[in-house]
């Protein structure tokens, strides 16, 4: 199905706006980089700590985000299939996420790609491309 497909692609894409966010929203990547990475960002009294957090946490988010999209993808082509626990990791995420953050986050596509995937996981295997084992 054309929706199971898209799923992978649209993990994917939303962990590189994560890793365009990290760089392009007021971030603090320059004063990590002065500080040496190690270590960077443990004081709280920093007047720059919120930047500090909110540039690396961008960056986990992709990183992991990334790694969701890659293996789902990967999972789909040898199985045919998206594992249902995608969706609900990915919701769980999003509900986290809005209720926590409500009403601005970036937490509603998530959520949204979470319920696709949930969606997408109940329909029948994509026999095309699958390969057994």
């Amino acid at each position: 199905m054309k929706l199971t497909r898209w799923i992978p692609r649209l993990i994917i894409a939303t962990a590189l706006l994560h890793f365009a966010w990290a760089f392009v929203q007021p971030n603090a990547w320059a004063a990590i980089a002065a500080d040496g990475f190690y270590r960077s960002v443990v004081d709280e009294s920093a007047p720059d700590f919120f930047a500090r957090e909110s540039s690396v946490w961008f960056m986990v988010a992709g990183v992991a985000l990334l790694a969701m999209g890659t293996l789902a993808a990967h999972i789909l082509r040898t199985t045919g299939r998206l594992p249902a626990q995608l969706g609900w990791y990915l919701v769980v995420l999003g509900v986290a996420l809005c209720v926590i953050y409500f009403p601005v986050t970036g937490g509603w596509p998530v959520l949204a790609v979470g319920v696709l995937s949930l969606v997408a996981s109940r329909r029948r295997p994509v026999t095309a491309g699958a390969r057994p084992g």
